[in-house]
């Protein structure tokens, strides 16, 4: 399954490409708080003034309005306005008061500050004076606002009037407070703490954030967003069919209803990685023309007990509104495993997050109108509750594609890729079994590279091959340098495996022969390429695997009468497959029995158990399942040794030609085999004719099968 290549994003909304608030933004907005409230408090503050005590006031009063001389200098008095550093008094000169203002509990008002004579008032304590200033003295001093406290006496202020008239000072009485003017100041630092704090929570309101703990984490996508159909889905065309039932639900619901039918619950998209279950879910839904929630199974889970539970109902709550429309768990996995499977017990968060969500799809507030669609790799993990009719209604398996679907999805990938025409894109289908629609995706853009690399004004076969080389055996490694002994002795682990795979009928055609490393490990592989697609595997085609495996090996052995380590792939794989015959598949003296209770995904490669050890059976019968794994393995050992013995020429012809061109492919080597042996009589009474036979188990997902190379059955 694929979807073809779209400029925009198609999960994204306008909405949801904004720029992110936050960072660096929030940083600079408190800082224009911090700003803003300093501009206010310097707007409404009046200045420094000068604090004079009530006497002072009343000899200033006094003294203004004593007459000036004939020189026109006006009397001063001195004042006390502080102290200095070492404690001494600081002695200042004022007179001209003027502009005298009565408040409510303050005398404010303006005066000047005369200096003193040589120096800065700062002298020893005297008494007050008062005096003239000198004719032609500066009465241009610096000009002041004071402020002094009125007395609590009830008619301090009649006796501060009738000083004022007396010395004939201008003064008046403060109006009313304003209303405004006591409380803007108030309101403007509120308003700007008010704005800094929503600021701070529309920060902290994000996902994942702690005020955003009961909120879903599912996006809404329109359709226009989506842009995906059924038309950009190929490659499983059962899964199609089988969900078109569902849109037409979404569509007309009415014609069901009608009918006494009812709308699907749920649908569970189960199927391996890579094989399109999300894609298909957007197709489902650009298709309706419903709102769809797309989300995954760990968005719902926290460590604070109770979150998931809350983002459940928020999730349904929001898709309820929007009815018709869908949910979407991606990994429904991590969501609804089994309960009573944790060690922390049955109130753990996960447990009550799916406990919500059982009631939600299937409970007394059930949501009419809304389709929740799943997708897992792991069925086998997943609560029954939640997959019993009237939760998840419908199973939906979304396999691999066979050759007609690979062939579907490559040609969606390579429409916007410039091909060779001599490019057979049945062929690439063929030689690319197993592989799911994330690979095929990415053999293309991998064959595109290497052409961009080499600069190639087109795509070719020769591409594709090396992509498909390169995908199943790994990167190939030129500039190695290895050992000639060690080159020698790959050379003819190598070629004992493309011997026996090529002399037993039951074996896949080898495509190509290397010694250039590979991959991780790999010194050299050989490749088999099967041409056809086949889900069984026959007791005789097992056994020849296994004997494939271990031709390398046994080669050593009989070469150099010594082995190495570069087997211990193949061992694994050999032995695993002997385990299997025995325990999974009844091919064995131990009878039709199936020893193993397994509980591995049926589309996850080593899937393992999740709920402890799955053995059944005892430990008499684990030492009888041990012997006979063993007798598979030597009785495969003594035919391979047979083999190899009886085309030791063969041998030795294809270990030159690995040693001098360190490549062979198929028709070279079915040339020097046919030239230096005949063809086979390896089963008395059977003409072994070397045919391509194909296979894999349900478990099994095989493209080409480099030997050496990669691991797994």
């Amino acid at each position: 399954m694929n979807q073809k290549n779209i400029e925009k994003d198609p999960g994204r909304r306008s909405s949801d490409r904004k720029q992110a608030f936050g960072g660096s933004n929030l940083v600079w907005s408190l800082i224009a708080v911090a700003v803003a409230g300093l501009f206010a408090a310097s707007l409404f503050s009046t200045g420094q003034k000068v604090q004079l005590s009530y006497t002072d006031l009343e000899r200033l009063i006094q003294a203004a309005g004593e007459e000036e001389d004939q020189t026109g200098s006006p009397r001063f008095v001195e004042v006390v306005t502080g102290e200095t550093a070492k404690g001494s008094p600081l002695v200042s000169r004022f007179c001209s008061i003027d502009d005298v203002v009565i408040g409510a509990f303050e005398v404010t008002g303006t005066l000047r500050k005369v200096p003193l004579p040589g120096g800065n008032g700062r002298g020893g304590l005297r008494p007050i004076d008062e005096g003239r200033l000198k004719s032609g003295g500066n009465v241009q001093g610096e000009q002041l606002r004071f402020q002094t406290a009125k007395l609590p006496s009830e008619n301090s202020e009649g006796q501060l009037s009738k000083l004022l008239d007396l010395n004939k000072v201008d003064y008046r009485y403060e109006d009313p407070p304003s209303p405004w003017r006591n409380w803007m100041p108030m309101l403007v630092l509120t308003g700007l703490l008010a704005l800094g704090f929503f600021l701070m929570v529309r920060r902290l309101g994000g996902a994942g954030s702690p005020m955003a703990f009961g909120r879903s984490r599912g996006k809404m996508y329109a359709q226009e967003d989506l842009g995906i159909s059924f038309d950009d889905v190929a490659g499983i065309d059962e899964a199609v069919d089988e969900l078109r039932e569902v849109v037409e639900f979404l569509r007309s619901p009415e014609k069901y209803q009608v009918l006494g039918g009812h709308i699907p619950k749920g649908v569970l998209l189960v199927g391996p990685p890579g094989t399109g279950k999300t894609l298909l879910a957007k197709a489902i839904a650009g298709e309706a023309g419903v709102p769809f929630f797309g989300l995954s199974g760990s968005d719902f889970v926290e460590m604070f007990v109770g979150v998931g539970a809350a983002r459940v109902r928020d999730m349904f709550q929001q898709a309820a509104q929007k009815s018709p429309s869908i949910i979407f768990i991606d990994e429904l996995d991590a969501l609804g495993k089994t309960r009573g499977s944790s060690v922390v017990g049955g109130h753990d968060e996960r447990e009550q997050t799916l406990n919500a969500l059982l009631v939600e799809m299937d409970g007394f507030g059930s949501n009419s109108g809304v389709i929740v669609m799943a997708a897992t790799n792991r069925p086998e993990t997943l609560d029954p509750a939640l997959l019993r009719p009237g939760r998840f209604d419908r199973h939906v398996l979304v396999d691999r594609p066979d050759v007609r679907g690979r062939e579907a999805i490559l040609k969606v990938h390579v429409l916007n890729v410039k091909l060779d025409p001599k490019v057979n894109i049945e062929q690439v289908a063929r030689i690319t079994s197993g592989l799911c629609g994330a690979d095929l995706a990415n053999l293309v853009n991998e064959a595109a590279l290497l052409a961009a690399r080499n600069n190639k004004k087109s795509v070719g076969m020769e591409e594709f091959n090396e992509a498909v080389e390169r995908g199943a055996a790994g990167l190939e490694k030129k500039k190695r340098v290895i050992h000639e002994d060690e080159k020698k002795r790959v050379a003819y682990h190598e070629a004992a495996h493309a011997l026996v795979a090529y002399s037993l009928p039951n074996t896949d055609p080898v495509h190509k022969v290397s010694i250039i490393p590979r991959g991780f490990a790999a010194l050299g592989y050989t490749m088999q390429r099967p041409e056809d697609d086949r889900y069984l595997l026959t007791q005789s085609e097992l056994e020849s695997r296994i004997q494939v495996l271990l031709a390398g090996t046994i080669a050593e052995e009989m070469v150099y009468q010594d082995i190495s380590t570069g087997a211990q792939n193949d061992l694994e794989r050999a032995s695993e497959i002997a385990r299997s015959m025995v325990m999974d598949y009844g091919m064995s003296q131990l009878g039709r029995v199936n020893y193993r209770e397994s509980q591995r995904s049926p589309f996850l490669t080593g899937g393992g158990a999740d709920f402890g050890p799955t053995r059944s059976h005892s430990e008499e019968t684990a030492r009888e399942i041990d012997e006979e794994v063993r007798r598979i393995i030597d009785t495969s050992i003594i035919q391979v040794r047979q083999i190899l013995q009886t085309r030791h020429t063969s041998l030795e012809s294809i270990t030159s030609r690995l040693i001098e061109a360190e490549v062979i492919d198929g028709s070279d080597l079915q040339e020097i085999i046919e030239t230096t042996s005949g063809k086979p009589q390896l089963v008395p009474g059977t003409t072994a004719e070397h045919r391509a036979v194909t296979a894999q188990t349900p478990n099994e997902a095989e493209g080409d099968q480099p030997t050496d190379a990669v691991a797994g059955q």
